[in-house]
């Protein structure tokens, strides 16, 4: 799948090269709304450099993959002290072959880049345990659709009501879905869909990691936020 070296970078603006741990409390931040609908064996599609998915630490079988040769390469390396993770190279919409079915499907920033979302999410669920969850995480809502979007291949980003559609459509429940990350989303209208940014801004991100995303947390856990940067959801597969 040679075809796909430099999809990582297409996808996310930044370098292969930068595998340190970019955003930690961000990634902290997800892991902590993430992390309590999934299971003791998890797969996570299109898991980049492993920056997330390193936070599980106490799990059964971990199976990373990634469109991107480059980064599953990476990952075989970061985690290769680890014997209950596996690496491999996975399409963007195809079904995984795995030896066992895993608790979890997690996908982080997926399924936006995949025109017949119904579908891909049909294709994970075979992957999965009956009764097992399919955790979401996208881009939302289509007001803050900008440049940047269009550059990275996103064919949409989504509301509650439209992520909640496309779960629907693939045949799996729906458990869980709300919009995240307020603060967020105020700062990517700014940033994205006004200022036209086409990139990340490294210092940018640096300064809303540290200081924004400890509001954002404090905020959440007394509010539902009315919209926010994403949405995430929890599907479970019906028993």
């Amino acid at each position: 799948m040679a075809e796909d070296r430099g999809a990582f970078t297409a996808a996310t603006g930044r370098q292969l090269e930068a595998a340190g741990r970019d955003k930690p409390r961000y990634r902290r931040y997800q892991y902590d709304l993430i992390a309590p609908h999934c299971g003791r064996t998890i797969l996570e599609v299109g898991a980049g450099l492993g920056e997330f998915a390193e936070q599980f630490d106490d799990v059964d079988r971990l199976v990373l993959t990634d469109v991107d040769p480059g980064a599953v390469e990476l990952m075989a390396r970061r985690f290769a002290g680890r014997p209950e993770v596996q690496t491999r190279t996975l399409a963007l919409g195809v079904a995984p072959e795995l030896e066992e079915p895993v608790d979890s499907v997690v996908a982080i920033n997926v399924l936006e880049h995949i025109e017949d979302d119904a579908g891909a999410l049909r294709s994970l669920a075979t992957a999965v345990q009956p009764g097992g969850s399919i955790v979401l995480w996208v881009p939302g809502y289509q007001q803050l659709y900008g440049e940047f979007d269009r550059k990275v291949g996103h064919v949409r980003r989504y509301t509650p009501a439209t992520l909640a559609s496309a779960v629907r459509r693939a045949g799996l429940d729906v458990e869980l879905v709300k919009p995240v990350n307020l603060l967020g989303g105020i700062a990517w209208w700014l940033t994205v869909r006004r200022g036209g940014s086409t990139s990340p801004d490294s210092k940018l991100v640096a300064v809303f990691d540290r200081f924004v995303v400890p509001v954002t947390r404090a905020l959440e856990r007394v509010m539902r936020p009315p919209f926010g940067q994403s949405v995430l959801c929890v599907a479970r597969v019906r028993a």
